[in-house]
């Protein structure tokens, strides 16, 4: 595995990321689409060891249970000392808010802050994965 340059920090791996953290509320309205975005996320880099901090949007139509927000924001936390590449951050997201709330539509957008002059912006939607799983 390739290593920075310089000085690297230690790091916890993925499986301190705790998805059981996540609590559902149920949800018997009509279909909306509701919309979370955070900019308090972290997760470090597990080239560098270096913090990689993004604003996260969630934006998902329920399917009868909603995300319990304290509990969001537990979850995110739990990523805060994890070394996890950027992409995989945005899939594991992803796949953990789609066990626990089972929505009719999950788009998870992660906008990470500019490193080395590149902005990196990662997206995960319901219809995109759907579309692929038809091929």
């Amino acid at each position: 595995m390739p290593s920075a340059e310089g000085k690297t920090f230690t790091f916890d791996d993925q499986s301190h990321i705790d998805p059981e953290l996540l609590e559902s509320i149920e949800y018997t309205g009509n279909p909306q689409r509701i919309k979370y975005e955070t900019g308090e996320f972290s997760a470090v880099c597990p080239f560098s060891g270096l913090p990689d901090i993004a604003v996260v949007e969630i934006e998902y139509i329920p399917a009868g249970k909603i995300i319990e927000l304290k509990s969001l924001k537990y979850y995110f936390t739990s990523y805060r000392n994890v070394g996890i590449y950027q992409e995989a951050a945005t899939d594991k997201i992803y796949k953990d808010i789609w066990k626990c709330i089972e929505p009719s539509f999950l788009s998870i957008k992660t906008v990470y802050n500019v490193r080395g002059g590149i902005l990196a912006t990662c997206i995960m939607d319901s219809d995109i994965i759907k579309k692929n799983e038809s091929k």
